[in-house]
């Protein structure tokens, strides 16, 4: 086993954004996998099917918008079941955004090979998604129009009548 496997990334979103995409089954999909059911409390369930793979396990801690940990396995394997591993992340205030650190403890080769792979590539996902959704809620709102504003349209004229026959 190696362990664990480990990978980072600066996401431009603030740790609370960033912490709902590990624990809102939306927020989720939107950066890792196709299906969520997360239920963010401590020993609650934590099922996220990826590229066909069954990923099942549980919320063993949570400190928000800090840290959380979760157990990890494939669903009917015998490799990899269900709580086999464990998820560490870790989310740090840095500059505009916040530091994504992934520890994935417990996998067996080739899992872990696989693995550093994936967390790298979806954790790109996170930092373009996270900071998209982030920006979407702090863009600046257009001022609402007013009725007191003055009208720069010109008046209409009324159209020349047509002379009767």
């Amino acid at each position: 086993m190696i362990n664990p496997v480990a990978a980072s990334v600066h996401v431009a979103a603030s740790p609370e954004r960033v912490f709902e995409h590990f624990t809102s089954s939306t927020a989720m999909t939107a950066w890792m996998g196709q299906w969520a059911d997360l239920d963010p409390v401590i020993a609650g369930r934590f099922a996220v099917d990826i590229e066909g793979v069954a990923v099942r396990g549980h919320y063993l801690e949570l400190d928000p918008p800090h840290r959380l940990v979760v157990s990890w396995g494939h669903a009917g394997s015998q490799h990899l079941p269900p709580g086999t591993s464990t998820v560490e992340i870790t989310l740090t205030p840095e500059g505009d955004g916040t530091r994504v650190e992934v520890h994935h403890r417990d996998l067996p080769e080739p899992e872990a090979t696989r693995h550093a792979a994936g967390w790298g590539r979806f954790l790109t996902k996170l930092a373009n998604t996270a900071s998209a959704n982030d920006a979407r809620v702090h863009a600046p709102k257009p001022p609402a129009p007013t009725s007191a504003a003055p009208s720069m349209e010109q008046p209409r004229r009324p159209s020349p009548a047509t002379p009767r026959r």
